[in-house]
């Protein structure tokens, strides 16, 4: 989503350039412009008053020219850039299609509080199998905050609503939200790289609730906090609060560890922790079929009971679905992964590779150098995540006794 702020801003060319690039390495963009500064600037020159009800501009007549001229200046403005291919540019060699049209449908709001909103829509739905088959020819869809209805009147929507419904309404991956802020700062003035749909919602409302005048309008990164919790709340995983001001926020938001903004996730019903003397069973059941098959080295409920706290787990909404445990052998500063098991039902969901990553964590906690991992049927899975095969000879000597020659475990490595 991009603010008639975020195209005006002598950035956007540098945000048009980081567009083409993930447009160039496939990433399937659905592009949302506001026009708002710009409508007022029209508004003003054409001596119009505007008139903001509930936080929205009530759209009369003359108002909605204003807004139709401004979102067609703004609509030009982006198609021309991502049309750009000089050479010795950015956007060398770049042929982007962008498509618009009437993709959304809308209704009136009506009247609020005894007051006529007029031509002020909201989103009634986006026609997003459209949406999809330009997606799918490697279009870059451009949606803009107008909406038209079925008896052919056009309404002035807001941005963030139209985002927020294009969001959930194509299934998409991300909801991304460019504003003047970097994103959420807490109370040290630090940016909040990560957030909570409901921490968010919280945070909206205190600043909501602590307006004196109601009146008042919500500020932009208000806005766009309520549509990344819209959207969370509608299944879209993950929405990210950046800067149009920061040159490669965009890209650093996305590709780096740390980002460059605000991440709001959605509510998890997952979590990691640490497995307690009461998960013995739960374990137990869920390494018996691994066990079965020879996958993994059976452990009977007394062994279970006295390396419980090994464990990491992942819990679901109260059920253990999967886990792994680490082995410390602190004098060789090596460390033994082992019995890493999510539930079949669950797989597929990058579950296995959140267990490792914590077992990393914890082994870097206690200063190890190595993880090592003994296995017969998922060596794939440890290679291509950075394991590397060696010999039973480099094990820890307390381990190296303890081969099972019989099993023939191939070994693997990872420097931490």
């Amino acid at each position: 989503m991009l603010g008639g702020e975020a195209v005006a801003d002598p950035n956007f060319a540098n945000i048009v350039h980081d567009i083409a690039l993930l447009n160039s390495l496939g990433v399937r963009l659905v592009l949302v412009h506001g026009s708002r500064p710009q409508i007022s600037e029209r508004l003003q020159q054409k001596q119009i008053s505007s008139q903001l009800h509930h936080h929205l501009r009530v759209t009369d007549q003359d108002t909605l020219t204003c807004v139709i001229e401004a979102s067609a200046i703004v609509r030009a403005e982006i198609e021309s850039r991502l049309s750009l291919g000089l050479p010795n540019t950015p956007m060398a060699g770049s042929r982007i299609k962008v498509v618009s049209g009437n993709f959304v449908t809308a209704k009136p709001v009506g009247v609020l509080d005894g007051v006529d909103m007029a031509h002020t829509g909201e989103v009634r739905r986006l026609d997003s199998d459209a949406i999809k088959q330009q997606l799918d020819d490697g279009n870059i869809v451009l949606l803009s905050h107008l909406g038209y209805s079925p008896t052919g009147e056009l309404f002035n929507l807001a941005v963030e609503d139209v985002a927020t419904c294009a969001a959930t309404s194509l299934d998409a991956d991300k909801l991304i939200l460019f504003g003047a802020d970097k994103g959420v700062m807490d109370s040290s003035s630090e940016l909040r790289s990560e957030l909570l749909a409901r921490k968010a919602e919280r945070l909206v409302a205190q600043y909501l609730s602590s307006l004196q005048d109601t009146s008042e309008a919500h500020t932009e990164l208000s806005r766009n906090l309520e549509a990344a919790v819209s959207a969370c709340r509608g299944g879209v995983k993950r929405c990210h609060l950046v800067s149009y001001k920061q040159d490669g926020a965009l890209l650093a938001e996305l590709f780096t560890r740390d980002g460059a903004g605000t991440m709001v996730l959605q509510e998890s019903y997952e979590q990691l922790r640490q497995a307690t003397i009461e998960d013995v069973g739960a374990v137990l059941q869920l390494i018996q079929p691994l066990e079965k098959d020879g996958t993994l080295v059976r452990r009977s409920r007394e062994v279970l009971e006295n390396e419980i706290e090994q464990f990491t787990l992942i819990e679901r909404d109260g059920v253990v679905i999967g886990g792994a445990a680490l082995y410390p052998f602190a004098e060789d500063k090596m460390g033994e992964l082992a019995c890493v098991v999510v539930d079949p039902e669950y797989k597929g969901g990058e579950r296995g590779d959140q267990l490792l990553q914590a077992i990393e964590q914890q082994a870097s906690q206690l200063n190890l150098d190595k993880l090592f991992v003994l296995t017969t049927k998922t060596a794939h899975w440890f290679i291509e995540r950075g394991f590397v095969e060696n010999s039973v000879d480099q094990l820890p000597g307390e381990k190296k006794a303890l081969f099972n020659l019989q099993r023939n475990s191939k070994v693997f490595f990872k420097t931490l």
